[in-house]
């Protein structure tokens, strides 16, 4: 008595198991694709440093209260700069971010140094001792004001780097986020009526 053995068919084995395969292929590819392009409308709608599109409950508002007893030890209150403009830049030595924006700050502070702007840091969740060796390694000289969360709350901060440009009459029209540049912050400066710096486009 002769054994029949059954095998698949031969387009089981040949055909089906490729197709499956480039089937899988090309599914992952398409997911892939998809979420390539929602990464670029994302980047692409991101709204720029200062934009319109960067919401906060203090913009078009009178600045809320920023004083208190710098690291130096000198009093600090913003209300004894009205009459110039004021960034205000809430920090942390600890964050990323904020070394990364740090040059172009310290940049801006440095073109701004006739007066025409003034600028304070808030520390946010740091200490005293690196907040303030944070300053000395990137050369920043302006006040540095150790927050115990008050002025954050106020300004509705929920991470670093945030920084607020407040005009002359003591209202807030700017918020910026990470990424800030010198020349944004001249940009803005300048659609508000301030004066920037002859190397400003």
């Amino acid at each position: 008595m002769s054994r029949t053995t059954t095998r698949p068919p031969a387009d089981a084995v040949e055909v089906d198991g490729p197709q499956g395969g480039r089937h899988l292929a090309r599914t992952v590819a398409i997911v892939i694709g998809i979420l390539v392009v929602a990464l670029v409308a994302l980047l692409a709608t991101r709204p720029d440093a200062g934009s319109p599109g960067i919401t906060s409950s203090v913009l078009g508002k009178a600045v809320p209260s920023v004083k208190g007893t710098a690291l130096d030890g000198t009093h600090y209150d913003i209300d004894d700069h009205l009459g110039q403009w004021t960034l205000v830049n809430f920090f942390g030595s600890w964050c990323a971010p904020c070394h990364a924006e740090q040059p172009e700050l310290v940049k801006f502070a440095r073109e701004h140094a006739d007066g025409s702007v003034s600028m304070v840091g808030v520390m946010y969740r740091d200490k005293a001792a690196d907040a303030a060796n944070f300053y000395t390694k990137t050369g920043a000289k302006w006040p540095i004001l150790n927050d115990d969360g008050t002025t954050a709350i106020s300004f509705g901060v929920t991470g670093v780097p945030e920084t607020y440009l407040v005009d002359p009459t003591g209202r807030v029209v700017a918020k910026f986020e990470a990424g800030l540049t010198a020349a944004e912050l001249d940009q803005v400066l300048r659609k508000f009526g301030g004066t920037t710096t002859s190397s400003s486009p």
